[in-house]
Formats: structure tokens, sequence, C-alpha cells
């Protein structure tokens, strides 16, 4: 699933492309595009139509069109989806969902789907941390490449929880934009292993872990984001190759770029968590 860097870096190329932009009309192509809009196809269709796009936002991996009605269009892309930018007359892609068409006759933008896990809807926006964000998401917290981003209070929340440190990174509700492959690497960084409980974190180290999330999360975002398939990609429909700077993450056996011990791979929630052994040592079970 794309995470932070990925969504940021489709976010930026709508900012570029569909910012400023009055939509003529909305085609939905297949009705799970929208499933998570209650009102129906009609209704999203119909009151997109003439409205003109502010700007294109983000929070954590949740990505939104700020509407000049006061409403936002908010995408999730799920496991595969796409927001494509192409001109007119340009052939449909195989697993197209929705098209928007714009009042300058200009490029098209189209959501491409081909596991339909992603999806499209309308909502009001809401206030969150001073910061207006649609109504359905204003309990994601906010990302630590958020320029208000505060370290030592996400640090304390990070400690709070009686959890794994991983399992505590992935909380959208604690820190928002860390998935499964950037929290591997943000833990390489840090020196910390997947499994340690967030109580025997110290101030430093929970500090030192997130500080080493937003540092990784922006290398990738250089890069263009992590791609292990076509199916991640910008609005151009160009992949990332961030995915030939990981550390841990995917390289099972490999030599760790640190130590030179072999990467470990251990079951994580149907996942996968990589790590080191000797720079990452497991912690021991009190008793």
């Amino acid at each position: 699933m794309p995470e932070l860097p990925e969504v940021e870096v489709v976010r930026a190329g709508l900012q570029r492309h569909v910012a400023g932009r009055v939509i003529a009309s909305v085609d939905v192509l297949h009705p799970r595009a929208i499933r998570r809009h209650v009102p129906g196809v009609e209704d999203f269709t119909g009151r997109l139509g003439g409205v003109k796009i502010d700007a294109a936002r983000r929070r954590g991996k949740y990505l939104w069109l700020e509407l000049a009605d006061g409403e936002a269009l908010l995408a999730h892309l799920g496991m595969s989806g796409q927001m494509l930018v192409q001109p007119p007359g340009t052939p449909d892609e195989k697993h197209l969902r929705a098209r928007f068409r714009f009042a300058d006759d200009g490029p098209e933008l189209r959501f491409v789907d081909q596991r339909t896990f992603g999806g499209l809807a309308l909502a009001g926006l809401t206030e969150s941390d001073g910061t207006l964000v649609p109504a359905t998401i204003a309990h994601i917290a906010r990302d630590p490449m958020d320029p208000l981003f505060d370290l030592p209070s996400a640090a304390a929340a990070l400690r709070s929880r009686r959890t794994e440190v991983k399992r505590a990174l992935l909380d959208q509700t604690l820190v928002s934009g860390i998935g499964n492959i950037y929290a591997d690497e943000a833990l390489w960084r840090a020196r910390l292993h997947w499994a340690r409980p967030t109580t025997r974190l110290t101030r430093a180290q929970a500090e030192s872990v997130l500080t080493a999330a937003s540092a990784v999360m922006g290398e990738a975002l250089v890069a263009g984001g992590t791609s292990f398939d076509a199916l991640y990609v910008n609005i151009n429909g160009q992949s990332g190759y961030f995915d030939r700077s990981l550390n841990v993450y995917g390289r099972e056996g490999e030599p760790c770029a640190r130590c030179g011990t072999p990467i470990r791979r251990d079951p994580f929630m149907n996942r996968s968590s990589f790590s080191c052994p000797r720079c990452q040592p497991k912690p021991r079970v009190r008793r």
C-alpha cells in the first residue's frame, strides 16, 4: 500500500496540474470507486460539476482536493489506486474507474484502480489540530513531515501505549503516514527492534525513531517514493526508485549495511518485519 512519500508525490503532482481548474463533468465507470460516498453516483457527479479545485492536500496517507464550495474530494489509493493526468482522447486505461473533465478542455484527471480497494468520496471539512481536514479523517494524527508536527508530544503518546513499538508506529491515530516499509527503515536507523515494548522506550529513543521516520520518508520523497511494481506511480505514470536505497525492508539474508549481519525476516500482522539481529537486538522477556 502506498505510504506517505508515495501519496505526497501524487499530491504535489495534483497541485501542479489540477489546482485552480474548474471541473466540467465527472464520469464514474465503476460503482466501487465511490462506494464510500453513500448518496451514490448521481449525487457525486452532480455536486462536482462546475466546482473549482482550490488545492491538493494530504494528511498521512490520505489525499484530498479542497474545493471552492467548502467540501473536499477525498481519495484513498488503497493497494493499487492511481491518479493520472492524461490528454483528452487518450485511450482509456484498462482499470479506469472515474474520469474528471475540466472547463478549460485541458488534460483530464483519471482515477485508475486495478484491485478496487481505493476509492473517492465527498466530505465536509472540519478543524483538527488547527487545520481544516475532511471530517471523516479528523481522527488521523499529524505525520512527522508536517510543519506543525509536535515531536515531544508524539513521542510521549508513543510511550504511553502498551504495545510493541512497530505496532504503535503504524497506529495512524498516534502518528500518521508511517507504513510497514518506512517503519522497518526507521527502526533500523534508530537501532530498535520492532517488538520493543513502548513502555520500555526512553524519551530519547521515542524521539529518535520518529526523527528517523521523518528522515527516511524525506529521502524517499526525493526519489519519487518506493515502487515495487507498476501499480505505484505518480500522476504521469512514472515509478519511484527509493527501493534501491532500502536498508532492511525486503532484504532478508542480505548483509546489514552497518555491520554485515544477514537481515532477518519475522512474521508480523499477516505481513513481514525486517531487522538486523545485531544492530536491533530482540528485547529480553521480563519475568
